[in-house]
């Protein structure tokens, strides 16, 4: 902890006009402070906790087996760590998961574009983060992925500073929750195996990928619900692979197996096409790669097309967009969910802290490094039973296993 009160009451200050994440433990803030004056020398220079290195570093995990959704197929996670380091020797660890069918963005272009955030983020003062997520934006207005690495990289030094796990800077609603574990397409059988095994590992909820035709879809459920009955929780994820009329016959056909909701039936641009699905099926929509920002969160709710939002630091540019985005759902009374891409436990870290802060978010999907063949991450988010359980150190919680960074070669 190397803060100067002077520093930290500058830096609390800055956070507090931060918009879209409310403060819910003001007491832990000012036991924050408080530590911070008595552990920390009064002569600390004003520019040591500015950020003074920027490293980014590509990283590629294969996975187990191929991780098939309607509009892509995935072998590895071609992700990107970025590493910020202060003057005073805090460290911040964020990471990218990039996949183009859904942000347009690959490895290359975020490693392209993370060259130019470095510039802008060396010299500045973490704690303003509301302003450099602000200039990040102006700067590349797409890009979401690598400007949520930048900025969990923030909040990782700014919950350090505090000296408190990120979820309890951001207002700790709850410290543990549930999440599902998917189950990729393939055929029934198959599916249906997998299902069971997802089951035998302690997981109360299976998501399952959809988004084919409606016929092998329905065949693909009914066949999951034989292997594990109705005492499991099953969502489904169409990922836009229907029209809205094969989305209405699908779900239709569906509503008898249980289904708690159903996330994107349709392309994401479609908005009337969501309506008309929502408004002639009885399970819950979902919007997924619909929504991205708030101004999408807004759009959604303008067009009257969605039950529910799947918030993804990938797709949102970070955490505090993210937070924007379950607020306007609370205002709305939509319950919310926080997915993921193919991030390793780091980036899925951050996520988790988001679900613990935020009352609305109710439901988390937040399982990709189980499908990784190698986990780099020490500390961090852990999974018993299908609950997923919080790092109660500060900051993130989470650090690079020193053999696999020892490896990679930063770009910076």
């Amino acid at each position: 902890m190397q803060l100067t009160r002077k520093g930290f009451l500058k830096a609390l200050g800055g956070l507090a006009v931060i918009s879209g994440v409310g403060w819910r433990a003001p007491s832990a803030l000012l036991a924050a402070q408080e530590a911070a004056r008595r552990q920390v020398p009064q002569d600390l220079p004003a520019q040591a906790g500015r950020i003074a290195q920027v490293e980014i570093f590509p990283f590629n995990i294969p996975l187990k087996e191929p991780f098939r959704i309607a509009i892509a197929t995935i072998t590895a996670a071609e992700n990107v760590l970025v590493r910020l380091r202060t003057a005073n020797g805090l460290v911040g660890l964020g990471e990218s998961s990039p996949l183009a069918a859904i942000t347009g963005e690959t490895q290359a272009t975020d490693i392209a574009l993370g060259r130019a955030l470095a510039e802008l983020l060396r010299g500045r003062d973490p704690f303003t983060i509301a302003r450099l997520v602000a200039e990040m934006d102006a700067f590349a207005p797409h890009n979401p992925g690598i400007k949520a690495a930048f900025e969990m990289a923030l909040w990782d030094i700014c919950g350090k500073a505090a000296g408190l796990p990120l979820y309890r800077l951001l207002g700790s609603y709850r410290d543990s929750f549930e999440t599902d574990l998917t189950v990729s397409l393939d055929t029934p059988k198959v599916m249906a195996e997998k299902a069971a095994a997802v089951v035998r590992q302690g997981f109360k909820a299976v998501k399952v990928k959809v988004g084919e035709a409606p016929a092998l879809d329905l065949e693909r459920l009914r066949l999951i619900r034989d292997a594990i009955g109705y005492e499991v929780k099953v969502r489904i994820d169409a990922n836009q692979g229907w029209t809205p009329t094969e989305a209405v016959l699908a779900l239709r056909g569906l509503e008898n197996y249980q289904i708690e909701f159903c996330e994107q039936p349709v392309a994401y641009w479609d908005w009337p096409g969501m309506k008309y699905v929502r408004e002639n099926v009885g399970i819950p929509i979902m919007a997924d790669e619909s929504v991205h920002s708030p101004h999408d969160a807004i759009a959604g709710l303008r067009h009257n097309a969605m039950d529910m939002i799947n918030i993804k630091l990938m797709k949102s540019g970070g955490i505090l967009r993210g937070a924007q985005i379950a607020h306007i759902a609370e205002a709305a009374n939509l319950p919310c969910m926080v997915g993921c891409m193919s991030e390793s436990r780091i980036a899925l870290t951050a996520a988790a802290h988001l679900v613990a802060a935020q009352k609305t978010i109710v439901y988390a999907d937040l399982d990709a490094h189980l499908s990784h063949s190698v986990d780099p991450v020490v500390g961090g988010m852990e999974i018993k039973n299908g609950i997923v359980h919080l790092p109660e150190t500060p900051g993130l919680g989470v650090d690079v296993d020193p053999g696999f960074l020892s490896k990679l070669r930063p770009v910076t």
